[in-house]
């Protein structure tokens, strides 16, 4: 702090003593106040202003040290964050679920948006695992939701907070019930669409709105009735579509995510091409295993090529 108040008062040492000295002339050189009777006060009155100045030029340099300081602590937080979020990422792409969200539920009270998601993301991805109890995992979903909600709040432009709300939002959907979780469809595809708006060239979302499609399309007859209730126009799609976009996020980042292959052969299993079901099943069965989700891939797709 000190050594701080040192650099900035070094500008300003001379400042008083120039000061005064301007206080003892007036326009053009003259004196300040009235001569005569008045006179006998200007020392009195001198001293007062040149006591004013120096207490303000203190107060000026308390202010801008102040300053200086709240600033190195702004880029020091700003600091931290992103070596949180350095750390957080490599985490990610290790696979290590466990030690991504004991580091990042640290920092849970955090206003940055880009930290906040993560959280959401890392929850979520707990709450996924097999040795996660199903409390565990109800309670892991809700708080995904919370951070990611919270990470909109904080930057509502921001395309990976929409594309985790909406995962998050339909996560809660599975412990709320059918007509809550398509209640909820709707506003979950807003989210995904306004990612994409954001970040058209973000795999992850595309995909995601085709598994949206995917679920309307092979949705039976007593969900339909649900979403009938629901909606004056209940939300419709079709496998064709479902597989449009898991070609369109293929496409923006090839062999991305294990799930989209998975769900490319599963589609052109429904459109009964078995050719190309087998082409991409197989994909999905040859994807190396980094998260416990490609493992479950890996699986699927073996079942499925089996039946075939």
């Amino acid at each position: 702090m000190a050594a701080v108040m040192a650099a900035l008062a070094r500008p300003f040492r001379r400042g008083p003593a120039y000061l005064g000295r301007l206080l003892r002339r007036g326009a053009g050189g003259a004196t300040c106040g009235p001569r005569g009777r008045g006179g006998a006060r200007r020392p009195v009155l001198r001293k007062s202003l040149q006591r004013g100045v120096a207490l303000s030029t203190g107060s000026f340099l308390v202010y801008e040290a102040h300053k200086l300081i709240s600033g190195f602590a702004d880029v020091h937080a700003s600091f931290k964050v992103e070596e949180v979020i350095e750390q957080a990422d490599y985490l990610y792409g290790s696979g290590e679920t466990e030690k991504l969200y004991r580091l990042l539920v640290q920092h849970k009270n955090s206003d940055d948006a880009e930290l906040l998601w993560r959280l959401a993301r890392a929850s979520r991805d707990l709450a996924q695992l097999s040795s996660t109890s199903a409390e565990e995992k109800r309670q892991l979903a809700y708080e995904a939701l919370a951070y990611a909600k919270k990470a909109l709040e904080k930057n509502e432009s921001n395309f990976a907070a929409h594309k985790w709300y909406g995962i998050c939002l339909s996560d809660v959907g599975d412990f709320e019930g059918i007509k809550t979780k398509i209640g909820n469809a709707i506003v979950i595809k807003e989210h995904f669409q306004r990612a994409i708006e954001l970040n058209p060239k973000d795999a992850t979302t595309i995909h995601l709105i085709g598994i949206w499609c995917y679920s309307f399309a092979e949705m039976p007859w007593y969900q339909r009735k649900i979403a009938a209730t629901l909606f004056a126009t209940p939300p419709t799609s079709t496998f064709q579509e479902a597989l449009h976009y898991f070609h369109m996020a293929e496409e923006a980042d090839p062999n991305f995510y294990s799930k989209n292959l998975l769900f490319l052969g599963k589609t052109y299993l429904k459109l009964n091409n078995k050719k190309m079901a087998l082409l991409w099943l197989s994909k999905a069965k040859e994807y190396p295993a980094h998260t416990e989700e490609d493992k479950q891939v890996q699986k699927e797709a073996l079942e499925l090529l089996n039946s075939i």
